[in-house]
């Protein structure tokens, strides 16, 4: 008599989470020190609404302060002042916007450094505490 019910071709693996793996795994095994690199990488993307400051760069610096220079020759131009003055008046704060972007760019990175090396050090203080508890 012919079997009415189809075979599934491969085994369904469920994980711990309750999620099953429907495709199998491919190329060789990982090792555990290897799954544990990739559940840690996993786990450090960011939230949605965090941000990341970039290094500082001396680019970044120039580009912020030509839009600052060209929005304020704009705005001396819309209050009537003389095109030369303007000129002149935004030069000068491309000059002086340029450096104080680059330091302030830097001072955030810093300080977003620190913070997350003050994280690492309490993530790990924490670990080997517990391991002492233990012993």
């Amino acid at each position: 008599m012919a079997q009415t019910k189809k075979r599934r071709r491969r085994k369904h693996r469920g994980t711990q989470g309750g999620r099953i793996d429907t495709r199998p795994a491919r190329g060789r095994a990982r090792s555990r020190a290897e799954a544990q690199q990739r559940a840690r990488s996993r786990s450090k993307k960011k939230k949605p609404g965090e941000r990341v400051p970039q290094p500082p760069s001396w680019s970044t610096a120039l580009k912020k302060g030509a839009v600052a220079a060209v929005l304020f020759l704009g705005l001396l131009a819309l209050f009537g002042q003389n095109p030369v003055t303007s000129v002149v008046v935004a030069v000068f704060m491309l000059g002086f916007y340029v450096p104080m972007a680059f330091m302030l760019d830097r001072f955030f990175h810093q300080r977003y450094l620190r913070k997350e090396a003050q994280k690492r050090a309490e993530r790990e203080a924490q670990r080997t505490g517990a391991r002492q508890a233990e012993g």
